[in-house]
């Protein structure tokens, strides 16, 4: 809890830092605009306010989030950050659509810009502040795990590049008579509104829910298979409640023969050890056990399971392998990929060849989804 408090007052005081120094640019690149009939970098001011009025949300949205679990949202309020980052990219659409349109009126009616030393001047110190302000707040996302950030200091060294870009176009018109301002503030409009579809699209596949990070994955059930017991993990299932706010499920193989109690150590030594390496809580692991002895019958039927999974290039795993000798049953779990477009039909070949290798067994094959690797 203190590392979460710690977490997000250092968010938030980063994202005040970016508040003062992008109105500061805004208020700098507006007056330099006007004075000199720029679009570009009128246009570019109110890209700066659009990056103030993302932090201001960022700070709003860390304060809503940190908002402790309670009965009614028992996984607390740590998706409010996804929210936050749709309400953002939102804004960043809007500003992007409106220069765009008045970028548009500037090609269709022309007017003459007028540039000062001064003016341009200030446009270079711009730039160089939003880089420094850019590689700041991108070192703090990626120190503090915070998506919002690592994003705006991307976008802040972004603009840095388009004010760079509104600079050259100023040299242009003052070396060649050449005005590009209007062109120069519809690709800035298209910039944004490309950077502020990206941005919406990352928030909703958070909220949508993403494949589990393949090192993250690996690890877990690295971490798991090093519990004494552990013949095997599978099926790692994490829910996503917010930045730095997993929580799971996974399956792990065991020995027929162990008792409840040592199932029961096995489980709880499982999720102290993936909390402590991971902070990802795992509210339940599931038990497969397993029988397939060397030189048994339950070892007979894996090997030619084995033989036939690796045929079958959709399967891309299988696990949690049960034989009943006395009843003549087996079962045991597929993991296969979404790409076989119909993944019973997989399944189902596959049974028929183990029907046709131990005909005198009944197999029951249950589908897992391809969720993690």
């Amino acid at each position: 809890m203190d590392d979460e408090k710690s977490r997000n007052r250092q968010i938030i005081r980063v994202s005040i830092i970016g508040i003062i120094a992008n109105v500061a640019l805004a208020g700098f690149k507006a007056a330099v605009g006007l004075l000199s009939n720029s679009i570009a970098i009128t246009l570019d001011a109110v890209n700066n306010l659009s990056d103030a009025a993302s932090s201001a949300i960022t700070i709003v949205g860390t304060k809503l989030a940190s908002k402790g679990a309670n009965r009614e949202h028992p996984y607390g309020y740590g998706r409010i950050e996804y929210l936050t980052a749709m309400v953002v990219s939102g804004i960043v659409l809007w500003a992007g659509l409106s220069s765009l349109i008045e970028s548009v009126k500037g090609i269709f009616e022309p007017q003459t810009p007028s540039y000062n030393t001064v003016g341009l001047a200030i446009v270079g110190v711009a730039v160089l502040v939003k880089l420094i302000l850019g590689r700041y707040v991108s070192a703090a996302g990626k120190r503090l795990d915070a998506d919002a950030l690592v994003a705006s200091g991307a976008d802040a060294t972004f603009d840095a590049i388009i004010s760079a870009s509104t600079l050259v176009a100023a040299l242009v018109y003052l070396f060649f008579g050449i005005s590009t301002e209007a062109w120069l503030g519809a690709i800035i409009s298209i910039v944004i509104i490309k950077s502020g579809i990206e941005m919406l699209k990352e928030a909703l596949d958070k909220v949508l829910g993403t494949r589990v990070d393949a090192d993250l994955a690996r690890g877990i059930k690295e971490t798991v298979c090093t519990v004494d017991g552990v013949k095997g993990a599978y099926d790692l299932i994490l829910n996503d409640y917010g930045p730095q706010r997993l929580w799971g499920s996974i399956h792990v193989e065991v020995d027929e023969t162990i008792d409840a109690h040592e199932v029961d150590r096995i489980t709880r030594d499982i999720q102290n050890i993936v909390y402590e390496k991971t902070k990802v809580i795992l509210h339940t692991v599931g038990i497969y056990s397993t029988n397939a002895i060397e030189g048994s019958e339950g070892f007979a039927i894996r090997t030619a399971l084995d033989k036939i999974v690796e045929e079958e290039p959709y399967v891309l795993q299988m696990h949690g392998l049960y034989v009943d000798t006395k009843l003549k049953g087996v079962t045991f779990d597929l993991v296969i990929a979404f790409e076989s477009g119909n993944r019973m039909a997989v399944r189902d070949r596959v049974v028929e060849r183990m029907h046709e290798e131990f005909p005198g067994y009944s197999f029951v094959a249950v589908i897992d989804s391809d969720v993690s690797d």
